[in-house]
């Protein structure tokens, strides 16, 4: 079993990116053990003057979590054309730290249109060094009306696009856990 912390990205309780990751926690249960983070409104604002030193318990306990899991996913909605202010609060204090350094990740953005959110965040995981392939990003547009609370993916294509993107994902981790 790989150990893979799952972030949500929305501020919502019910979003489609929760119904989304527990469909990939029950379909992937024998082979992913997912743990959920979903307090990003919990973390305090960035400030580059803590980063390295003195640095906040929550702050390093979310890097703490990640740096030990085998891998990531990020479920997140786009908001006016980009990601939500609290996953960027929460990239941006590990900018400075190895946290996402070579760590295989997963991406879904799921909202109305998406488009401009998931390409700022695949730049901002570039960034942080994460690994990622084409195989291991989804866009999945019109989300709302592809899920129902609280795991089910109602949309037929939708769910053939995650168990081709679990399986992608799961291939990554193998792969990256052999070099």
């Amino acid at each position: 079993m790989k150990n893979i912390v799952a972030i949500i990205g929305s501020a919502s309780a019910n979003s489609s990116n929760h119904t989304l990751i527990n469909y990939i926690k029950q379909q992937a249960k024998t082979e992913l053990n997912i743990t959920v983070y979903d307090s990003l409104k919990e973390l305090p604002h960035f400030d580059p003057i803590l980063t390295d030193e003195n640095t906040p318990i929550e702050i390093t306990k979310f890097r703490e979590l990640i740096l030990k899991a085998d891998g990531v996913l990020i479920s997140t909605p786009e908001y006016i054309f980009s990601i939500p202010s609290g996953l960027k609060n929460a990239l941006e204090w590990c900018v400075s730290s190895p946290t996402f350094m070579h760590k295989p990740l997963g991406v879904i953005t799921a909202s109305a249109n998406g488009e401009k959110g998931h390409e700022e965040l695949q730049l901002i995981m570039q960034t942080l060094m994460a690994i990622f392939t084409s195989d291991t990003t989804l866009l999945i547009r019109g989300a709302k009306g592809k899920t129902s609370l609280p795991n089910e993916v109602t949309d037929i294509e939708t769910k053939e696009a995650l168990d081709i993107f679990i399986s992608s994902f799961i291939e990554l981790i193998n792969t990256d856990q052999k070099q």
